[in-house]
């Protein structure tokens, strides 16, 4: 039988309480963070219905279950962790095997590892933030989740110790509230793997949502108690077992069936006649002894030749015995039949032997051949006949001839048991072959040597568990929801993950960290503008990247952006690596908006050209481009109605600069587009009411943290700080409590706009503070400088410098908007106090204003931003 299927990576280890565990034998149950005895568990299934109304009141977030999930699998990862220890112990005694119990643990590491879960919310439902009332259509006011069932119960199978606690961490991601039913007879792994998952979360979310019971199915009043109110039931087992489940369902609960499923193996002439198929058919045939319902109990040649059948018998029989030796040698287990099970019971050694004699019996009529192990490891079972017949597994294999004309109707009668079908062929006829078993009810089509072997997300008989275990829900809005991009948001501030930490990341830090970084994580490459130093190099998973700009696009709708209506011309610099460009394609893209790629470009007559044409009434871009662009081509933008919204990043509008773009030019909605960084990514967002700097936080990406400006400690609420951001959906480069150079203070209360994420103020970068002169400079003070007291409305770039006798600062104005630049140096020297002493009365440095033309202003190569300080002084030093 398939355990569930998911695998692969990490973060911080767990370890488990001392509660987690139970002191005594007879506590037999595990109940919502606590073990209890079968006295208490009766009483508490009495109530169960009241319980599940109480625990799904507040949603499970995904992030929490992936948190405690991951932290879980480290602790399994660690062979020196207790954890691991404690739980190894516990198994192996139950087993009677530690190679089985290591494997087990090793097998449920991998399943739990955040990168493996973060793939199947992917596959199977969409998305990390699958419980999200979000909009799959932006043009589009109808939001939609995927919300769980309400109560899930789980009847475990006996023989999988992995399948019981990965189904409710299945469950778990769907939001569900789980009910677990083991064997009395079972190792307390599942109840104790569970406490230890449910131990790794601080919120105690999952404690409330697990209950794992162990009683045998004969007690049929506790079965009853734990059915009736379920809203869907996940069962494995044969026919019977599913049929008894079913009689104690309510009317409208959905049953999961996980039944018993058989799976075979087809090759062609040369796939058959080739050693290395047949030793990875071998390999197959004794990996976990067959007792996966993807183990191949049948193999089928193509042919109707019943001597090509026996001949293939002889030649695979040494072959498995090679492999059967192989097997036993590594596991250390060479007086057993199983590799990784308990040797025989009665019950299957007679299958076994009955099979085997009824073959024997039948080689009288030349209708089968028998090639058995003498001490009764394996067995080949050769039949003329093609019926799908099952195995009695333990390296018990049947061979029989089948041709490829007569797949579909051999097969399609068994198609409700089908499960792998392994094909041994070449390319044409493996694509062939693929589609006739698909077609004849297989599920699954594997190379032979890789049945056994799954993927992250992949299908488990047919369907996808998550959305199996969850609702498609909808909610449909009027236009007042024009701006919402996640209804949730407007009823209650995310959940904040725990606080990170450790020691802050700079940017040499995280460019540090790609020299190690796996290839499966660097499958897209940006390289930041370089306006604060050196262009820096940002590696992002396309799933990652995804992630994203997906959540941008959310934001760009609360901004005000509408994809019904808007024209979009993306005029951000394109080329370089530079990520400005191509993440806003990607952004308006998802969002189904009509957008013209134009790109920045220096013949601002085509690019309003091609706007005209166009009809664009909404652009994206730098604001200095966008600057130049309005004041180059005015009477051709305004010439067909104009441009309704600009979208801005990068830079900001001045004040000054926002009146005249409304009054002259006619624009309405002047806005952040997002606020990011080339190696985080967006970080935040504005809305309709947003004013100057304020944006809202991307909480489903990130964690802020606002740091006092020179100590590593939290600032109180309101007062400005250092910006550190952890990101939450890397999974590649792990950027945590990465400090980006920004400035900002968290904005108390609800937003107007109704939405509960957390807002910041901007208050410029490290870099916009200056030290010349022995007095420290900041950028914006000579900004609002020259638009209050001068009436300036053009860009502003200080350039510092210095001489053998003094240092040298050096204000450039844009002279279409400039006047005498004796007057505006005068203004600067009396408006800023500590310039005018340093210049004046001090004589620690001297100050000029200087008039350029924009176009001379020095920008960034790759962004196009302009350069808002110039620092000369280490190049001429």
């Amino acid at each position: 039988m398939n355990t569930v299927t998911t695998t692969t990576e990490t973060t911080t280890g767990t370890t488990a309480s001392k509660e987690a565990t139970p002191s005594v034998t007879s506590e037999l149950h595990y109940w919502q963070g606590e073990f209890i005895g079968d006295d208490e568990a009766a009483a508490r299934l009495a109530d169960l219905p009241a319980l599940v109304e109480r625990a799904l009141a507040d949603p499970l977030p995904t992030e929490t279950v992936l948190s405690a999930c991951a932290a879980l699998s480290d602790a399994l990862r660690d062979t020196e962790n207790p954890v691991r220890n404690r739980l190894s112990a516990e198994l192996a005694a139950a087993t009677g095997d530690l190679c089985v119990a290591e494997a087990t643990l090793t097998e449920l590491s991998v399943a739990l590892a955040r990168p493996a879960l973060e793939r199947k919310l992917r596959r199977e439902l969409g998305g990390t933030g699958p419980g999200r009332l979000t909009r799959p259509d932006a043009r589009e006011t109808v939001f939609e989740a995927w919300a769980p069932v309400g109560l899930l119960a789980h009847i475990a199978p006996g023989n999988a110790a992995a399948v019981a606690p990965l189904s409710v961490v299945e469950g778990l991601l769907a939001g569900n509230v789980n009910v677990l039913k083991t064997s009395g007879g079972d190792s307390p792994l599942a109840l104790h793997l569970l406490a230890e998952l449910a131990a790794a979360d601080p919120t105690g979310a999952l404690a409330r949502r697990i209950v794992a019971l162990r009683f045998p199915s004969a007690r049929r009043e506790w079965l009853r108690l734990m059915c009736a109110p379920a809203d869907a039931i996940a069962v494995w087992g044969g026919e019977d077992a599913v049929a008894s489940v079913a009689e104690l369902a309510s009317p409208g609960c959905r049953l999961v069936e996980w039944g018993h499923k058989i799976s075979l193996a087809y090759l062609t002439r040369d796939a058959w006649h080739d050693p290395a198929t047949l030793a990875a058919l071998a390999a197959d045939v004794c990996r976990l002894d067959q007792q996966a319902c993807s183990s191949p109990q049948v193999v089928y040649l193509d042919t109707e030749d019943a001597g090509e059948v026996f001949a293939f018998a002889e030649d695979f029989a040494p072959v498995l015995a090679k492999a059967s030796a192989a097997a036993l040698a590594a596991a250390g287990h060479a007086d057993q039949v199983s590799v990784q099970v308990p040797a025989l019971d009665a019950a299957e050694q007679a299958e076994i032997t009955t099979t085997e004699l009824l073959a024997r019996l039948e080689e009288h009529l030349g209708l089968t051949k028998v090639i058995a192990a003498e001490d009764g490891t394996w067995r080949v079972l050769a039949d003329t006949r093609p019926a799908l017949t099952a195995s009695p597994l333990h390296r018990s294999i049947w061979v029989k001839p089948l041709p490829a004309r007569d797949i579909t109707a051999t097969l399609r009668p068994m198609r409700r048991y089908l499960q792998t079908a392994a094909v041994g062929a070449g390319r044409a006829d493996t694509a062939r072959l693929s589609r006739t078993l698909l077609t004849a009810g297989a599920l699954r089509v594997t190379p032979v040597g890789a049945m056994l072997d799954s993927y992250d997300g992949e299908p488990h008989d047919g369907v996808y568990a998550l959305q199996r275990y969850s609702r498609r829900v909808s909610v449909r809005t009027g236009e007042e929801f024009t701006t919402t991009a996640c209804l949730d948001d407007l009823v209650a501030a995310p959940p904040s993950p725990a606080a990170p930490t450790g020691a802050l990341l700079d940017k040499a830090g995280v460019q540090g960290q790609l020299a190690s970084l796996a290839p499966e994580h660097a499958h897209l490459y940006f390289r930041s503008g370089g306006t604060t130093g050196a262009p820096a190099l940002s590696v992002f998973t396309n799933a990652d990247y995804d992630t994203q700009m997906r959540a941008a696009a959310h934001g760009l709708l609360a901004a005000g952006f509408d994809p019904a209506r808007d024209r979009a011309a993306n005029l951000f610099y394109c080329g370089g690596m530079y990520g400005g460009f191509i993440s806003f394609f990607s952004i308006l893209e998802r969002l189904n908006a009509t957008q013209i790629p134009m790109a920045a470009g220096t013949d601002h007559a085509a690019v309003a050209e091609a706007l005209v044409a166009h009809r664009a009434d909404t652009v994206f871009g730098m604001p200095s481009y966008l600057w130049q662009l309005f004041h180059a081509q005015g009477e051709v933008l305004r010439s067909y109605g104009g441009i309704r919204k600009v979208f801005y990043g990068g830079e900001h509008f001045t004040a000054e600069q926002r009146r005249i773009l409304t009054d002259r030019f006619g624009v309405e909605v002047i806005r952040s587009a997002s606020y990011g960084s080339t190696d985080l990514g967006p970080l935040g967002h504005q809305c309709t009411h947003a004013e100057g700097s304020v944006h809202h936080v991307l909480t489903e990406l990130h964690t802020l943290e606002i740091l006092d400006p020179q100590e590593d400690r939290p600032v109180p609420a309101g007062e400005p700080g250092r910006l550190v951001f952890t990101s939450r959906t890397r999974s590649g480069q792990r950027l945590e409590r990465y400090e980006i150079g920004d400035l900002g203070r968290a904005v108390e209360g609800v937003c107007p706009c109704g939405s509960h994420t957390p807002r910041i103020e901007l208050l410029g970068r490290y870099g916009d503070v200056v030290r010349i002169g022995t007095y420290f400079y900041n950028y914006r003070r000579f900004v609002e400088t020259a638009q209050e007291r001068l009436g300036y409305r053009g860009e502003l770039q200080l350039v510092l410098s210095s001489t053998a006798a003094a240092e040298q600062l050096t204000v450039r104005l844009d002279r279409e908007y400039a006047g005498d630049p004796e007057e505006a140096r005068a203004v600067f020297l009396a408006a800023i106090a500590e310039l005018g002493a340093a210049v004046t009365e001090e004589e620690l440095l001297t100050c000029t204003v200087e008039l350029v033309d924009g176009r001379d202003l020095e920008r960034t190569a790759g962004s196009g931003k302009l350069r808002t300080v110039v620092d000369r002084r280490a190049v001429e030093g």
